[in-house]
């Protein structure tokens, strides 16, 4: 069924946006979609069509997001040819149907975190991917984090010897709104539709920063896992939680440094805190997401007597991304990340280079969450080969 929101003026050769999902991160893309033509020169984009479950409450939110049409059946999608980019924001369990079926039907994908709920489901969408390149479809997973000037500065930093050989880094992303026991049940404490807790829902972000930041890949992981309420109120009475609350894990690299990794659902007065700690051999870097236009920059250089970490506002047009935005000084938010993350797969598809991070990244991040898992349910060793 498609409803049709208010009339909406179709432009030639404009890339028709379908975005599968209209909650949480269906509003963030959606306002992605609407803005990224206004502060990027890349393709023009046209928002078609918004498709989620409940025909009065999608049909709500096209209006309100600025969608064309809406509609509760995702197969149309496959099948309009006034449909060019399918963005995926369900819970993970669809993952894999969908992204494989929009692949294999010659639409561009991108797909919300974590790519899958599963290995081999990462691994079955990456071979969709990979046919796929080879006839001009691009796919990406939605990482947003790397969008954040302040990170992708702090990866121009490292990459440039600023800091020199990393020893060691810290990445914990904390939030707390599960800390009440008495809140409600929801897809994501259900393992069938989420596949784990803040293990996919934060260390996936966490594993991934990892990877952006160092471009150093795990080789082995010791991790542990923990729920700390398992029950919650359903509704049709309590409900088990069958995922994590909370995960801990030791990621060794291929260069020899050792992350440390700390997320929970859990962590009273955290709202969205993500902090990376990352110490090298000449400085040091410090970033949290809740102060994100700020990079903590330690030099070994400098004279002792002056040394301290010195506080960088990512906020000048020099910096990453911030040349599309406002004049120098004027902050970005968290939202502005899904609208430069859009404008890099629009270039990547008018390039034709291959998104990033691709699928086969959100398939090593996989990788390093099974091996978590895999640690955790241990009751020998608690080393697990990625």
């Amino acid at each position: 069924m498609t409803t049709p929101a208010p009339a909406a003026t179709a432009v030639p050769g404009t890339l028709g946006v379908a975005v599968l999902g209209y909650s949480f991160m269906g509003k963030a893309h959606s306002n992605a979609w609407r803005n990224v033509n206004a502060f990027y020169p890349t393709p023009r984009v046209r928002q078609q069509l918004l498709v989620g479950r409940h025909a009065s409450q999608v049909a709500d939110a096209a209006t309100q997001f600025g969608w064309a049409e809406s509609s509760t059946d995702w197969r149309e999608v496959l099948e309009r040819d006034d449909i060019q980019i399918v963005d995926i924001c369900t819970p993970g369990h669809l993952h894999a149907e969908l992204a494989i079926a929009a692949l294999n039907a010659g639409k561009h994908v991108i797909v919300e975190k974590p790519l899958a709920n599963s290995v081999a489901e990462a691994e079955q969408m990456v071979e969709a991917a990979v046919d796929a390149r080879t006839r001009g479809i691009q796919s990406m997973v939605g990482f947003n984090y790397r969008r954040l000037p302040a990170l992708a500065l702090a990866r121009s930093l490292i990459s440039d010897g600023r800091v020199g050989d990393v020893r060691q880094i810290r990445v914990s992303y904390l939030q707390d709104w599960l800390a009440d026991e008495r809140a409600a049940m929801s897809w994501r404490l259900r393992q069938a539709s989420a596949g784990s807790g803040a293990l996919g829902d934060l260390a996936s972000h966490a594993v991934d920063q990892v990877a952006f930041l160092l471009d150093d890949p795990v080789t082995s992981v010791s991790g542990t896992v923990n729920t700390f309420v398992t029950e919650r109120p359903g509704p049709d009475g309590p409900e088990p939680v069958t995922v994590d609350d909370a995960a801990w894990a030791t990621l060794r690299l291929a260069s020899g440094a050792v992350a440390s990794l700390e997320v929970s659902r859990f962590a009273t007065g955290r709202k969205n805190s993500l902090q990376i700690e990352i110490y090298g051999s000449r400085g040091g870097l410090r970033f949290d997401l809740e102060h994100l236009n700020e990079l903590r920059y330690f030099d070994t250089g400098t004279p002792t007597e002056l040394q301290g970490y010195s506080t960088i506002l990512v906020t000048e047009p020099s910096h990453p991304y911030l040349g599309a935005w406002w004049p120098a000084g004027h902050t970005l938010g968290w939202d502005h990340t899904f609208t430069s993350q859009a404008a890099d797969f629009l270039t990547a598809i008018d390039s034709g280079t291959p998104a990033s991070p691709s699928f086969e990244d959100g398939l090593a991040t996989q990788r390093v969450l099974a091996a978590v898992e895999a640690s955790a349910a241990r009751t020998g060793t608690a080393v697990a080969p990625v």
